[in-house]
């Protein structure tokens, strides 16, 4: 059974791209995705300075681990957003819709003092649940 979306007439309507709430068949496997940034295969980082950059090569890099657990950024449940400037929320979101286009995941987003590398403005954790059958190398 694929993620649904929940929702409550006694919440207000999310203001981003994300659900109240979602729920998903507890007969799958979880897989957990450890926080991406906006580094690259090779190990650079992408769109430095440059929100909507780094926020498109963080989603690809969501895309990657989900395609080798052997799912689809549509597994993912939930996600823990942590940004360097709560005031890129809009830019965030519009990237989000475009890799998150079917139910959206539950989310948090946070703002942080710092990162890891000084070049990074946001980093994104998930946690996805793929139905039986559905392997990977993971």
């Amino acid at each position: 059974m694929p993620k649904q979306e929940v929702r409550s007439a006694d919440l207000a309507v999310p203001n981003g791209h994300f659900a109240q709430a979602v729920s998903a068949s507890a007969q799958g496997r979880l897989v957990f995705v450890s926080g991406m940034t906006a580094r690259t295969r090779s190990g650079t980082v992408e769109g430095i300075g440059d929100i909507t950059a780094q926020t498109h090569q963080v989603c690809r890099n969501l895309r990657a681990a989900m395609e080798a657990a052997g799912g689809t950024l549509d597994d993912i449940v939930r996600v823990d957003v942590y940004v360097r400037n709560m005031e890129d929320f809009d830019a965030i979101h519009a990237v989000r819709r475009q890799y998150f286009t079917g139910v959206p995941p539950a989310s948090t987003l946070v703002e942080v003092s710092k990162f890891v590398n000084k070049d990074y403005l946001i980093e994104i954790n998930a946690i996805a649940v793929l139905r039986d059958g559905r392997g990977g190398d993971a």
